[in-house]
């Protein structure tokens, strides 16, 4: 059984002594010292939770001007700290700050270096973003992983876009450049060369499941902006919004300092949560999982499965022989999606109880039918196509990307850099396609797909096939973002089919153009525009 000794903000104690684990407090400031091997020691003030200092190793790494914390800061909270020992698995120290819609959780273990936290939500931030931010000096931490300076603005002479695409060194860099997949982002750091020191932020299958987005969902994770370095853990946001924010408990995630390289975040343990008194939480006994094959999907391609309902989100991946289980999940009626990498392949319903493995098989939907040809693969990725390995990590106009076109991709003697990843109303121009039929091909009705992955101010496919110009498809579910200049691909991964009348297509030479469809041009790469996910002709 634990036993509580509760510290009130307000209460006195000395504030020298650091030695040992505890807490202290001095004027607005609540002090918390981990007793570690290396020293760790994070100041909140009691007014605000704002972190206002973090010392590592006798040496303070928070930005002095503004503080740490949730969202873009709380304002005002209400503060209360105690200290929660148990002689089997140890002291924490726990501050709990609390808001009309909002309680966050900062916890600190005895002997460690990190910063455990939680927040739990009854509605969305009046910013309309969900984040913690960590205001990190940049002179002390100026180097920032897994993805290196294209996210470091510091120094820019000019901008491109808005007030956040920075040219540096001739080179375009943004915050938005430091993204990654949920469900590959586990660990994102900010560090410094000569000793190794790392500041990262650890995240595990619990710190998502809150979030926003699905697996694919990326956001903000570092940006050293020259005043400060700013390590981010984005729980959602309004960037490339595609499902409503869920309330409750977000979380844990974890602030962690380090000399010993880069740590490991989706095994973090964070199964103490559950004797800290955490608004939400639900423990491993309370969960359960759910486990079974994913057929359909060749091995060329990732096999993703996903499951959501309105209060909670997973993922996992299935092994090469299609097997899977998903993490701890808290019980309730789930859809369960599998994608072909990043392409929705089928959907089904999953019931999971708590301490209880469900079994739920799942295939991909099959279709017959004769490819006359296939540009890309259907990924729900623009793989392979020109500026796909670059656009992640710069602007559309940086002087590194290739030609935008118009191109031309000629079937069976083109490669995938002719194909543009992404189609712009206002540069670039039509993208043409030419295939060569024989007769037997060409006979019969036929359709064209196209795949997009995510569309910009209205924009969709307007095509004309040889002598056909089938009508405009509807404006595809607006999403009140930016998406391809500022490295983002992922929306509703809408797909068009054309029907291609007999008599349409002729033997010999076929020319079919694709061009974004939509109301006003707008200016350069913000006109409206579509991301490529695969261009297919079949009957």
């Amino acid at each position: 059984m634990f036993l509580r000794s509760v510290f009130l903000a307000a209460a006195t104690f000395s504030s020298t002594a650091f030695a040992a684990f505890g807490i202290t407090t001095s004027g607005n400031n609540i002090i918390i010292d981990a007793g570690s091997d290396n020293p760790f020691k994070a100041s909140v003030d009691s007014r605000s939770c704002d972190v206002n200092s973090i010392v590592y190793r006798g040496e303070e790494f928070q930005y002095k001007s503004k503080g740490s914390h949730i969202s873009s800061g709380l304002g005002s909270a209400t503060v209360r700290s105690e200290i929660i020992s148990d002689h089997i698995t140890g002291k924490y120290a726990k501050l709990t700050c609390t808001t009309s819609t909002l309680t966050h959780y900062i916890v600190v273990r005895s002997g460690d270096s990190t910063l455990f936290m939680a927040t739990h939500t009854t509605a969305q931030p009046d910013i309309g973003e969900l984040r913690f931010i960590a205001r990190l000096d940049p002179n002390k931490l100026p180097l920032e992983h897994p993805f290196g300076a294209v996210s470091t603005t510091g120094g820019s002479s000019s901008t491109v876009e808005g007030s956040d695409v920075f040219v540096v060194n001739g080179q375009t860099r943004s915050k938005f450049y430091s993204s990654e997949r949920f469900i590959d982002d586990y660990v994102q750091c900010v560090y410094r060369d000569n000793d190794a020191i790392h500041a990262c932020m650890l995240m595990n299958s619990y710190s998502y499941e809150g979030s926003s987005g699905g697996p694919f969902f990326r956001d903000i994770n570092t940006n050293n902006a020259g005043d400060s370095t700013n390590l981010y853990f984005y729980m959602n946001s309004g960037h490339v919004q595609t499902e409503s924010w869920r309330t409750g408990l977000h979380g844990p995630y974890a602030l962690q300092f380090s000399r010993s390289g880069i740590p490991t975040g989706k095994s973090m343990d964070t199964t103490f949560f559950s004797e800290l008194g955490i608004n939400g939480y639900v423990a491993a006994s309370g969960r359960g999982t759910v486990t079974g094959t994913a057929t359909g999907i060749s091995g060329s391609f990732q096999r993703v499965l996903h499951w959501y309902n309105a209060n909670a989100q997973y993922w996992t991946y299935a092994d090469s022989n299609g097997a899977f289980t998903s993490p701890p999940m808290k019980p309730g009626t789930y859809t369960q999606v599998l994608y072909q990498t990043e392409y929705k392949v089928a959907s089904s319903s999953v019931t999971v109880t708590a301490g209880r493995a469900t079994t739920a098989n799942i295939a991909a939907t099959t279709e017959s039918k004769t490819s006359l040809f296939k540009i890309g693969e259907w990924d729900g990725q623009p793989t392979g196509f020109r500026n796909a390995d670059k656009f992640l990590r710069m602007h559309p106009s940086d002087s590194r990307m290739a030609s935008w076109g118009p191109l031309t991709y000629t079937v069976g003697s083109s490669s995938l850099n002719d194909v543009p990843m992404a189609i712009f109303k206002s540069i670039g121009g039509p993208f043409t396609i030419k295939f060569t039929l024989s007769a037997a091909q060409a006979s019969g009705a036929a359709t064209l797909r196209v795949g997009t992955t995510l569309s910009f101010a209205g924009a969709r496919p307007g095509v004309t096939i040889n002598s056909l110009t089938p009508a405009t498809p509807a404006a595809p579910t607006k999403i009140d973002s930016r998406g391809v200049t500022r490295g983002a691909y992922r929306g509703f991964g809408e797909v068009y089919n054309f029907a291609v009348p007999a008599g349409t297509l002729v033997s010999g030479s076929n020319t079919i153009t694709i061009s974004a469809a939509s109301g006003s041009s707008g200016d350069t790469f913000l006109s409206p525009n579509f991301i490529l996910d695969a261009v297919e002709l079949f009957r």
